[in-house]
């Protein structure tokens, strides 16, 4: 009998890796350990150097540079998908990104260039890859991005974030109501704090780990491995009757914050 979680064969492109601290190598680790089929990017040559390691111990089947504000870099993905798989059975968008001045201001005093910049990588890249993966996803698929609680919660320090990742989640709600009828299913997972390179950009993001170690339920923070035991349950049939939603992994910080 095959265990209720099982990705054997399935075939899933991850965009985002850091490093092996970064919630898309957790994910990366649980969608392996459940049997998939993996490829992954790095933004460029800098940032392979800390890819690659994670790659290989994965035993990823190809690696692929995607920058989504480089024009062409997305659309050669997901040929680079094509031709290297014929189709995709799911896909994690864990990319995100403020410049830092707009990061640390206050929102009113974000500049439209900024919130534009965060606006375009870190939420529409992820409606961009749903459209190029619909054409691949002939026997349907799952389509993940990652959120945080600040999207419906002020969240100090979290600033320009907040409404980026609120539209990343709505998004996903559309998504997942256009695509069904195809079989395609997109979920928003929202982690609670994790100290992760990404999150480092976030100003006093240790206090914010504190405050969360301090408060939650369970007495303990979320990990990247709790994040991809999530992320592999959702890629696969066991969870093939839900979607649209945005499911907290964080302890139950989301009940008391």
């Amino acid at each position: 009998m095959k265990p209720l979680v099982d990705l054997t064969g399935k075939r899933g492109l991850i965009v985002g890796i850091a490093n092996e601290h970064s919630i898309a190598a957790g994910c990366s680790e649980a969608f392996r350990q459940c049997g998939a089929r993996l490829a992954a990017t790095y933004l460029n040559e800098k940032a392979r150097h800390w890819v690659m390691p994670v790659a290989e111990r994965l035993d990823v089947e190809w690696t692929a540079p995607c920058d989504v504000r480089e024009p062409g870099q997305l659309e050669a993905l997901f040929k680079r998908v094509e031709q290297e798989w014929g189709g995709l059975d799911f896909l994690l968008h864990s990319i995100a990104f403020a410049p830092e001045n707009d990061l640390h201001a206050r929102i009113v005093d974000s500049s439209a260039d900024g919130f534009s910049m965060a606006m375009d990588i870190s939420c529409h890249s992820f409606i961009r890859m749903a459209k190029y993966a619909e054409k691949l996803m002939n026997d349907g698929g799952c389509l993940l991005c990652l959120s945080f609680f600040g999207s419906e919660r002020v969240v100090e320090n979290y600033n320009l974030m907040g409404p980026v990742k609120a539209a990343l989640e709505s998004s996903t709600r559309y998504i997942a109501a256009e695509l069904g009828p195809k079989g395609i299913r997109a979920h928003a997972i929202s982690p609670g704090p994790i100290a992760t390179r990404a999150a480092s950009g976030i100003a006093r993001f240790d206090k914010l780990l504190e405050q969360a170690a301090a408060i939650v339920p369970e007495g303990q923070l979320v990990t990247i491995e709790d994040v991809g035991a999530l992320a592999a349950f959702l890629a696969s049939d066991a969870a093939k009757r839900i979607t649209g939603t945005v499911i907290p992994v964080d302890s139950g910080q989301h009940l008391l914050a």
